[in-house]
């Protein structure tokens, strides 16, 4: 199912005011670290009082066992820079079906913080390699403030629609050889353009590097396939 741009950014903007917290009868607009929480409460089981003090434990701790999907973290893979997580829009649906997140372990807010990581990119793009197995599917995508529930950097690794590199047009595109330039480039190309606030999407150049895709909406709305379909409906 495909959606022209308007409709897309109408879309996703309906799915994040309708997204609920486990438990709480507050979106998840209204609680804007839950990320962080995750990253500093959630990923050591060892530690004391870790059921207590987590409320979204690793998959694999015991006060997990009995939990709902969405009331737990799965963690992919963890350096002591960065941690990748299931993002809960992959509970209930196809194996097939891949959303990650990609979150520096330091506190960076977003797009618009000068503290963001140049590795976070590599990071992202070697863990969805290892879930999207045709590099020109991958999708790495960072919203921009306006269009973002969490105050806590966070790359998203999906799949490309099969149709968004047609869709490239509407925004700016820069080719780049290396991850590390992501910020710089998508930095520049926004100054250029007068945009104070920006979303950034990385995808893998046919011919080879990378294109670095920077819009001022959502580029995880606009181009990827960042939400499947659940009984015929998303």
């Amino acid at each position: 199912m495909s959606f022209g741009h308007p409709n897309r950014r109408a879309l996703l903007a309906v799915l994040l005011l309708s997204v609920v917290l486990p438990g709480s009868p507050r979106p998840l607009l209204a609680e804007p670290d839950v990320l962080w929480s995750i990253v500093t409460e959630c990923l050591d089981p060892a530690v004391a009082d870790y059921c207590s003090t987590c409320k979204l434990p690793r998959t694999e701790a015991p006060c997990a066992t009995h939990r709902d999907c969405r009331e737990t973290t799965e963690v992919w893979a963890e350096t002591p820079d960065y941690v990748a997580i299931r993002d809960r829009k992959m509970c209930g649906c196809l194996k097939e079906f891949v959303h990650g997140l990609a979150i520096p372990r330091t506190r960076v807010t977003g797009v618009e913080d000068p503290r963001r990581p140049e590795g976070i990119w590599e990071f992202a793009w070697h863990e969805a390699c290892r879930r999207i197995p045709d590099e020109t599917a991958i999708a790495l995508a960072v919203n921009p403030i306006s269009w973002r529930s969490q105050n806590q950097l966070h790359v998203h690794i999906v799949r490309l629609r099969s149709d968004a590199r047609k869709d490239f047009e509407h925004a700016s595109v820069t080719r780049v050889e290396r991850l590390d330039r992501v910020w710089a480039v998508a930095a520049t190309t926004a100054k250029v353009a007068g945009w104070r606030d920006y979303g950034v999407l990385v995808a893998k150049d046919p011919s080879g590097g990378f294109l670095v895709v920077v819009e001022k909406g959502s580029p995880e709305g606009d181009f990827t396939e960042n939400h499947c379909v659940r009984a015929g409906k998303y």
